[in-house]
This record gives C-alpha cells, sequence and structure tokens, in this order.
C-alpha cells in the first residue's frame, strides 16, 4: 500500500475520532441536506437521523439514515445523548423554523450551531444556538448573533452589529457597524444596511436594497434608497400574528 493511501486512512480515522457529539437534524428539504454536508465535513457532530413532523413523512430514509416523525423523537433519540439542529429555510418570515426551535427545547434537547471553519469571526463575536453560519462571513469586533439566525455565505457583519433571534440572512449582504436587526427579519441577497440602522423586527429587505433610515416594523423595502412597500409583511405572508 502506498504511503499516500496509508496517511488517507490515518486521517479518516482521526476524524471519525473526532466526532464527539450526536445530531438529529430537523427537515427533510434542501436546508437539511445542506445542513448534513456542512456538519458531516466541517465539525465534531455525527449525523445520525432526520426528522419531521409525522403529517409530512413520506419516506422512512434520508440521505441513507433513519427519517423518523418529530413525535417519536424522544423515545428514539433521547435529549440527554443527542443534540438537534433545526433546519429550515426562511418559510413564513422564519415562523416554521422558529416554532420548531421553540417546540424542540421544549421537549429538552440541546441546539447545535454551525459557523464554518471558513468564515472569519472575531474572539469576542457572541453567537447563540441553533445559528448557522456558512463560509466567507466576516463577523467584526463586538457583533453579537442571537438564537435560530441563519447567515448564509459571504456577509459582513459590521462591529457592534446585533442581529436578534429568528433571522434569515441571505448572501453578500453588507451590514454597517452599531447597526440592530431585529427578530424575524429576512434581508435578501446584495442588500445593504447602513451605520447605525435599525431595522425593525418582521421586515423584508429585498434583494440589492440600500437601506440608510431605521425601519418600520413589519415593512418590505426594496431599490435604492430602500422604500417602504405598500403591503406589510404580515399580508404578504399571511401571517397570524
Amino acid at each position: 500500500m502506498e504511503v499516500e493511501e496509508l496517511f488517507m486512512i490515518y486521517i479518516n480515522i482521526s476524524y471519525k475520532k473526532m466526532k464527539t457529539d450526536k445530531l438529529v437534524i430537523i427537515g427533510s428539504g434542501e436546508t437539511a441536506l445542506l445542513a448534513y454536508e456542512y456538519f458531516t465535513t466541517d465539525s465534531n457532530y455525527e449525523i445520525v437521523a432526520f426528522s419531521i413532523e409525522l403529517d409530512y413523512l413520506t419516506e422512512k430514509v434520508l440521505n441513507g439514515l433513519p427519517l423518523v416523525p418529530l413525535e417519536n423523537l424522544i423515545q428514539l433519540y433521547p435529549p440527554d445523548c443527542y443534540n438537534c439542529f433545526i433546519a429550515i429555510s426562511s418559510t413564513q418570515l422564519n415562523r416554521l423554523r422558529t416554532r420548531l426551535y421553540k417546540k424542540v427545547k421544549t421537549m429538552g434537547y440541546r441546539l447545535a450551531s454551525y459557523i464554518s471553519s471558513r468564515a472569519f469571526v472575531w474572539n469576542n463575536v457572541k453567537i447563540g444556538e441553533n445559528c448557522f453560519i456558512l463560509e466567507n462571513n466576516t463577523l467584526q469586533p463586538f457583533v453579537e448573533i442571537g438564537n435560530n439566525v441563519i447567515l448564509w455565505s459571504g456577509n459582513h457583519i459590521g462591529h457592534r452589529t446585533k442581529i436578534l433571534d429568528n433571522c434569515f440572512i441571505t448572501s453578500h449582504v453588507v451590514i454597517s457597524g452599531f447597526c440592530v436587526i431585529k427578530e424575524n427579519c429576512f434581508i435578501g441577497v446584495n442588500a445593504t444596511i447602513s451605520n447605525n440602522v435599525t431595522i425593525e423586527k418582521d421586515c423584508l429587505i429585498s434583494l440589492a436594497t440600500v437601506v440608510s433610515k431605521n425601519t418600520e416594523s413589519g415593512g418590505i423595502y426594496k431599490g435604492n434608497p430602500g422604500t417602504k412597500h405598500k403591503l406589510s409583511t404580515k399580508i404578504f405572508f399571511n401571517l397570524s400574528e
């Protein structure tokens, strides 16, 4: 056997030994499959199963792993032995992900976060649970990220900025310093938020929008400069709350 082959076997064995925590992914769509790839390749978590609510269960296997009803999760994968990650997109302005996040927490599970090894995260940045921070994100000093937040690839989060719970930041978004992004917001690709701006909760910032002033809660903003749409996100997404 060649030296290179022996070396690769050693690396693979060593890597498998590093998988110290077992994880169940909640979800069965594309976000769940991507979460599987990232956690498997770039974390110390071993993915053991997927889970969704019984009403949406049509298969028993996903990606070669068990796909089990969420209603039976405690019996199959008890919370004292397994962690969970809610791998749901921005459906209903993050409401679905938030509902499942709260449900799984009440079941007693610890919620894992994924932070890419290829993200730049300053040493005093605070990051909550069930966050998904992909490659090429830059998080500058004193940034605070809440719980259940998704930062897709390639974003810049400026110093002292706070992103509160249940937000979804897409790709190549620039959020300048001293900003506050409140709960359940969605910010589209290539959007720019100026310094010291507050994005109120339940806002949708459309792709390539430039926001230089504070927004109103539940607003949809688009264009440069960002202009508030006549519809609210509550009407647009048919939200009950």
